[in-house]
């Protein structure tokens, strides 16, 4: 009974069917209705979890340019997600619905980078970290599922005719799934920082359920007959990276590369394979075989002597060595191109007195070393390569992190995660003291603290690292409070900067204000020396103390301007009787107003009261009243008011020589130049390094932009004010090369960049 109802449910199926039947048809449909079910939930989920990542991330941004850049892909993703979402849906059911019909290689890049065929071109820094994060996700989930998903694979090849359908061609495998959200959110505007986030995302709620998917899809095909009796077994190496890994050579070394990298298991496969392959395909032209080193260690196709060295060999040979540099006596203070050369030859040499060291300790040199060895000391060397080469760096900097090839390569050796991982400690101090390092100048280090600070780091670990990794994590803390306690004291001096800058630019911005008023309110007057002095100087000064406490807004300001007003219209001849009658009238709230101005601005009880009988004098004039012979008729300056600035006469000055100026020697930069995009990109807590020809080469920070003026404010790493220009002067500079904008972004991460840059171009052979 049971074997007869058992056997109802099930369609007779052949080792394959014919794709164009109907009984495909629906097996697909109801794979695709499967797929499309499970993926939609968890898209829908991995949206959903995106705004409070992103809010909270925002929460802890070190700037407010880093919150903003958060902020603004939080409405990027609320605005453009069903786009997203829908996109991917469709390019995953299409995928699904065209299984049956043999095509060229799909639409979507191949995700994972080819150990005997590199295709992996230098990109932007940015999808640099995308091919990245997605080769990531790709690995750890072709791996984990690799059991399931070759059920999936070999039960779709039955139904579609017997094409063979592998991880790379399954629309629902995790290489083909993590492209297609790769393309759907290109829809996206936002930082690449934020599509990193979502990336984690959809790795954690998408590809980590998988199983379930390929579950269920295999349920339903072995409910329908297809392969009911297939056994769950992967062959070994089916995967990207180890099929073609495996048989890129059969030598010992080889599969020594491969059993290492294996064994560390906690590596992330997207970074370190990415830079195997590429150093792969760089020695292949110079060596037919992973055994034969390059780099100046040996020669191509040299015996090696005895076995090749293990790990421990090399890491105390690599004792031996940095026992040498420690004893060589104290680090020199600064670095003459010599020692820049003779350095940088150093850093390029050091495989080759690794291994004359390793013979000296066994008795016999080999020529070279495992694959997975070379390859990390190579790595090792193009970093401080870089670092030798980084402008980000003062030289006297350059000489002291130097030192630290040695350790960082047994650093290295001892734990190969330190490239992969962004946290690992060594690469944060790495970090950190590049860090400090970049706004480093004779100038703001006169006490020498931080100079001696890195000083000591680098001497400690050159004296006290064998292999204990835990130093580097003391260091760290040590590099930190260091830190911190000098960020605590340049914040306060910022902050004192900050506030002086911005008190005399509303200081400037009221005189202007001020001068400006009584200029346009003076016109084509001629006004007697007397009545101008009191509003160009005394006057003036009023009107910019009321504009400071008061504001512009307070009936205080409005009555001033009302004063300058009469006062003006006071001076005009009163030459009829109704005119002298106005005259009358205004003179008491002149009188009383200007009492109360000339006190505000701090005049003597006595110099007001001449000022006051010199004005008396000059009204009963105007109305025709006959003076006695003492009095005379005043027509000079007050002598108190001729102590005080001119205020006004500067504001005119300065608008003539606008209005007429036409140095040649002047120069501008075009709104639409490379330089005014940059000065108009710059955030605060952006290093420069300024060169003037008349002074010292300085570093300074962007402390503070005025909202005023616009004017940059820069500091030195003790937070003193270094400079301040307009955007138009700093245009200038950069474009005259005289400033310089330093990067902003760790020293690791330039340094990989610029390797897998490097090493991507086939004409510069590996060193």
């Amino acid at each position: 009974m049971n074997e007869v109802s058992d056997s109802s449910k099930i369609v007779n199926l052949g080792p394959r069917l014919d794709p164009s039947s109907e009984r495909v048809g629906e097996l697909l449909n109801a794979v695709r209705a499967i797929a499309n079910r499970r993926l939609q939930q968890w898209v829908n989920n991995t949206f959903e979890q995106v705004d409070d990542a992103l809010f909270d991330l925002a929460e802890k941004a070190e700037n407010n340019a880093a919150q903003m850049h958060y902020f603004d892909g939080m409405r990027d993703v609320r605005k453009r997600r069903p786009l997203v979402e829908r996109h991917f849906l469709a390019a995953i059911n299409r995928e699904l619905g065209e299984l049956t019909h043999p095509k060229s290689p799909s639409t979507f890049a191949s995700p994972m980078p080819s150990n005997n065929g590199v295709e992996l071109s230098l990109v932007a820094d940015n999808e640099l970290e995308e091919s990245l994060a997605i080769t990531s996700m790709i690995s750890k989930n072709d791996s984990r599922l690799s059991r399931d998903l070759f059920a999936v694979n070999q039960r779709l090849s039955v139904i579609c005719g017997g094409h063979k359908i592998d991880d790379a061609s399954n629309p629902v495998a995790p290489a083909f799934l993590s492209q297609a959200f790769r393309q759907a959110l290109r829809e996206l505007t936002a930082d690449m920082r934020v599509k990193l986030i979502i990336y984690k995302l959809f790795d954690r709620y998408v590809l980590s359920s998988l199983e379930e998917l390929y579950q269920e899809i295999n349920d339903e095909l072995v409910d329908a007959g297809v392969l009911p009796q297939l056994r769950h077994e992967l062959v070994r190496g089916s995967s990207h990276g180890r099929t073609s890994t495996a048989k890129a050579s059969g030598d010992e070394v080889a599969t020594r590369s491969v059993a290492a990298t294996e064994e560390s298991g906690e590596i992330p496969n997207d970074l370190l394979q990415t830079l195997h392959a590429l150093f792969s395909a760089r020695r292949a032209p110079a060596s037919a075989g992973f055994g034969n080193g390059t780099s100046g260690v040996g020669g191509a196709g040299s015996t090696p002597t005895g076995p090749l060295p293990s790990a421990h060999e090399l890491l105390g040979a690599l004792s031996v060595l940095q026992s040498q540099i420690a004893s060589a006596g104290p680090l020199p203070q600064t670095m003459s191109d010599h020692d820049a050369a003779d350095l940088s030859r150093e850093v390029m040499q050091l495989k080759a007195q690794l291994l004359n060291q390793v013979g000296a300790l066994r008795g016999e040199r080999p020529s070279h070393v495992a694959t997975i060895d070379e390859d990390t000391i190579d790595l090792v060397g193009m970093l401080f390569e870089f670092i030798l080469e980084d402008r980000n760096l003062p030289a006297e900097m350059q000489v002291m992190l130097a030192r630290l090839q040695i350790p960082y390569l047994k650093a290295a050796i001892l734990d190969r995660k330190m490239f992969a991982h962004r946290q690992h400690p060594a690469r944060r101090l790495l970090d950190g003291l590049a860090e400090q390092a970049k706004g480093w100048s004779e100038e703001s280090d006169r006490d020498r603290r931080l100079h001696e600070k890195v000083k000591v780091i680098v001497e400690k670990l050159l004296h006290e690292f064998d292999d204990d990794m835990s130093i580097f994590d003391r260091l760290l803390v040590d590099l930190q409070q260091f830190h911190d306690v000098n960020k605590r004291r340049s914040e306060l001096a910022e902050q004192r900067v900050a506030e002086s800058t911005r008190g005399r630019e509303k200081l400037e911005q009221a005189r202007r204000r001020a001068a400006r008023e009584i200029i346009d309110r003076i016109g084509q007057h001629q006004l007697p020396p007397l009545v101008h002095g009191v509003l160009a100087r005394a006057w003036a000064n009023h009107l910019v103390l009321t504009l400071l406490r008061q504001g512009e807004a307070s009936n205080e300001f409005r009555s001033a301007l009302h004063f300058v007003d009469d006062f003006i219209a006071s001076t005009r001849l009163a030459n009829d009787a109704e005119s002298r009658k106005l005259l009358r009238e205004m003179l008491p709230g002149i009188e009383r107003s200007l009492r109360l101005g000339l006190a505000n601005v701090a005049f003597q009880e006595q110099d007001i009261e001449r000022l006051l009988g010199q004005l008396h004098a000059y009204y009963r004039q105007q109305l025709g009243e006959t003076l006695d012979e003492p009095e005379g008729v005043p027509v000079e300056e007050d002598t108190v008011m001729r102590t005080m600035p001119d205020t006004i006469q500067p504001i005119v000055d300065q608008d003539a020589k606008v209005g007429t100026s036409h140095d040649v020697d002047s120069v501008m930069v075009p709104l639409d130049s490379p330089e005014w995009h940059q000065v108009q990109a710059l955030q605060p807590g952006t290093w420069l390094e300024f060169s003037n020809t008349d002074q010292a080469m300085e570093r300074a920070k962007l402390s503070w932009i005025s909202p005023m003026t616009g004017r940059y404010l820069f500091v030195n790493r003790r937070g003193l004010k270094v400079a301040d220009y307009a955007p138009e002067e700093l245009a200038v500079l950069l474009a005259d090369g005289h400033a310089i904008v330093l990067a902003a972004n760790a020293l690791f991460d330039r340094a990989m960049s610029s390797i897998v840059g490097r090493l991507s171009q086939p004409e510069n052979p590996a060193q």
